[in-house]
Parts: structure tokens; C-alpha cells; sequence
């Protein structure tokens, strides 16, 4: 599986194109809403939030409910481009004509510069609006179809805030995957402990009202993976180095670590590694879960535990000082409209990332063509590793 995405953050609006996923996986429009809607939520979020609705136009690759096993193509219109026709239109201006609202301040933080240098933009907006957070959209609808896949195979995938602002929410790690999804659904910050919660709300509150934004760490959680996906004979096969660096190509995320992740630096290797069990009903599995999930760059068949860190979004309502590159003087930087606190937002980005990595590896191991088959492939290597 694969996909690529295509559209501007204020264009006419967002492509995704999806390859790979097999043929007769039950799949319609609503449960890919479903996830868009979500991303689109969560404390913090500025206005676009309130202009846009987003909603999936499925265009090809599906027929009746049911994947053809050919290309997926999802659309997301941009309802704000109808303000931004003469901005953003593709077609040829007039001679005479100026381009409105052109950017020749670089904001501390974000691709505008390095953007412009790389391919001869002097008005930043045509990096800006490819690398906003905005395509992050187009990633989720490709998540959401992963994580239809998934589910059909027995894999539950939920993503969620473990920390903002230095704020940490604690979890009972006795939690399930869907008791972890649902509580955390219920909260506004999409977190657990709920006095953690208010104190994170406040903390947003603080940083609008002070034209400030703020961080912090998003956590995935996924059971029912089977054991032994990845491999260890090649570097670039390694699955949990495939899901770090697709969780570090989401806008702002500066860190990624599994299970205790960087904690395993502090304590000696008897409190690391995790010892090996089994019984007849469950086969193989771990007496406790530090590293997350992952043994020698494969999944063990214990629950995935991922966290990823985002930075505070750069784009700020008190900006920082920049150079206009047309004239090298000192400006406070250009302000684009955005949020105080992404994070909810951004654990839902995280989760149908992580999902679609999952998705891709499941499909790389066994035949994907057809899902009954791709399906039974999956149950008859679950038996065999139990009894190995």
C-alpha cells in the first residue's frame, strides 16, 4: 500500500490517492467522515476549524461499498477557496494585474524560507500553502481506509494527548484499545485524567489570550498486531523505524519514541527488556511492555505504544522578528490565521498515520489482492505463530 496526497491549504481542495488496498474490503464514505470530523476537533482549534466541513468525496476505486482493488481516489473540498479564487486560482492573471496577498516575511519555524531558497519562490505563499498542517487532512482520509482494514482483520488503532504544556494526563495501563478511544474521545483534549484536562484547557486559554501557542505528546496505541511484522535482516525493513519516520513527517512533530522510549537510558537492562511467557490460550507474549511492542525492528504481539512530540505551532498572533527578503530588513513575521494548541488534533493525525504504516506492512507480508484471502492468510499465521 501506498498513497500520495496533492492540494493546497487554501486551494480548491485536497486529493488523496491510495494504492494497494485490496479488493472486497467493505468500505463507504461515512467511515472516513467519521475520522475527518474528528481531526477537525479538539480545544485549541482556531477559526478554519469553523469555516470548513470536512467530508469525503470518494471518486474512484470503490463501487457499491466494496474496494476494486484498483487506485482510491478521496476528495476533500476546501469551502474557503471561494474567498481565495483570485488569490489561489490556477488560471493566468491579467498583465496589469498584481498578486494579492503575497509573502515576503519568513515565520521563525516553519518551510517558508528554506522552502522559498529551495524552489525560487520570492512570495512564500506558494510554500506555505503546500506545507501547512491543512494536508494533514488528505493523510487521515488514507488512515481511515487503513484503519478499515484493520479493524476487518482484528486491529484496533486509538490515539490520544498523554501531555500538554508540560501538563501530563496519567492512564490506567490496564485500559484496553477501545476503552482508551472512547474515554479519551469524551474529553475536549482528548486525554484521560480529568483534572489533568482542566489544567490543560487553561493552559491554551493562557497561551491565546497571550497570542502564545503550546506543545506537547501525542500517544498510539494499537492491539491485535501479529507477532514477527517487519524484519530484522534489513535496515530499511525494520517496522518500527517505517512508523518513526512517518510520525515525524507530520507538521510540527519533533520526537518519537516506543514504550518508555527514551526512559530506557535511565535504568539498567533487568528493567528494560521484557520477559518472555506463554500459555496455551494466548501462546507467546511479554510479562511487561517497555519496549513498546517491538523486539529487533519487528512487533512481538504485544500492544504497540508509540508517543510522538509536537512543538508549539510556529505561526504566532505576537510574531517573532523575521528579515523581508526583498528588502533584508528586520519585520516581525507575516501571521497566517491558526490554532493556539493542535494537539488533540494531532494525536487523531498520529493515530490514522501509525494505522496506514500498520495497513502497509500487513499487506507487504501476506497476498493482498483480495481481502477474503489477504483475511484467512492473516488467521492461519496467527495459529501458527501461538503454537510455534
Amino acid at each position: 500500500m501506498r498513497y500520495l496526497t496533492a492540494g493546497e491549504s487554501h486551494g480548491k481542495q485536497l486529493t488523496t490517492i491510495i494504492e494497494g488496498v485490496p479488493s472486497h474490503l467493505p468500505l463507504v464514505p461515512e467511515q472516513i467522515n467519521e475520522s475527518l470530523i474528528r481531526r477537525q476537533g479538539g480545544y485549541g482549534r482556531g477559526r478554519r476549524m469553523q469555516i470548513e466541513k470536512d467530508l469525503v468525496d470518494i471518486t474512484s476505486g470503490v463501487r457499491h461499498g466494496y474496494t476494486l482493488g484498483s487506485p482510491i481516489s478521496l476528495v476533500v473540498h476546501n469551502d474557503d477557496f471561494k474567498h481565495w479564487v483570485n488569490i489561489m486560482g490556477e488560471d493566468p492573471l491579467p498583465e496589469d494585474a498584481q498578486i494579492k496577498r503575497t509573502i515576503s516575511r519568513p515565520r521563525p519555524g516553519h518551510a517558508d524560507l528554506n522552502g522559498g531558497m529551495k524552489y525560487g519562490h520570492r512570495d512564500m505563499r506558494n510554500v506555505l500553502e503546500r506545507s501547512s498542517a491543512r494536508e494533514t487532512a488528505a493523510r487521515v482520509g488514507a488512515g481511515a481506509v487503513a484503519k478499515v482494514l484493520l479493524r476487518e482483520l482484528g486491529i484496533e488503532v486509538a490515539g490520544y494527548v498523554r501531555e500538554i504544556a508540560g501538563i501530563v494526563s496519567d492512564v490506567d495501563e490496564s485500559l484496553s484499545v477501545t476503552e482508551r478511544a472512547r474515554i479519551s474521545e469524551e474529553s475536549p483534549v482528548r486525554t484521560f485524567d480529568e483534572k489533568a484536562a482542566d489544567k490543560m484547557m487553561e493552559a491554551i486559554d493562557v497561551a491565546k489570550k497571550e497570542g502564545d501557542s503550546i506543545g506537547g505528546v501525542c500517544e498510539v496505541y494499537v492491539e491485535g498486531m501479529p507477532a514477527g511484522m517487519g524484519s530484522y535482516v534489513q535496515y530499511d525493513r525494520k517496522l518500527d523505524a517505517k512508523i518513526a519516520g512517518a510520525v515525524m513527517s507530520i507538521n510540527a512533530f519533533k520526537g518519537v519514541e516506543f514504550g518508555i522510549g527514551f526512559d530506557a537510558a535511565r535504568r539498567n537492562g533487568s528493567k528494560v527488556h521484557d520477559e518472555i511467557l506463554w500459555d496455551e490460550q494466548r501462546g507467546y507474549y511479554r510479562r511487561t511492555n517497555n519496549l513498546g511492542g517491538f523486539e529487533g525492528g519487528m512487533t512481538s504481539g504485544m500492544p504497540i505504544v508509540v508517543k510522538g512530540v509536537m512543538k508549539p505551532i510556529p505561526t504566532l498572533y505576537k510574531p517573532l522578528q523575521s528579515i523581508d527578503i526583498e528588502t533584508k530588513e528586520p519585520f516581525q513575521a507575516s501571521i497566517e490565521r491558526s490554532d493556539s494548541c493542535a494537539v488533540p488534533a494531532a494525536s487523531v493525525v498520529m493515530e490514522h498515520i501509525v494505522a496506514f504504516e500498520l495497513a502497509k506492512a500487513i499487506t507487504e507480508e501476506f497476498p493482498s489482492d483480495y481481502f477474503p484471502r489477504l483475511k484467512k492468510a492473516v488467521e492461519d499465521y496467527r495459529e501458527e505463530v501461538r503454537e510455534f
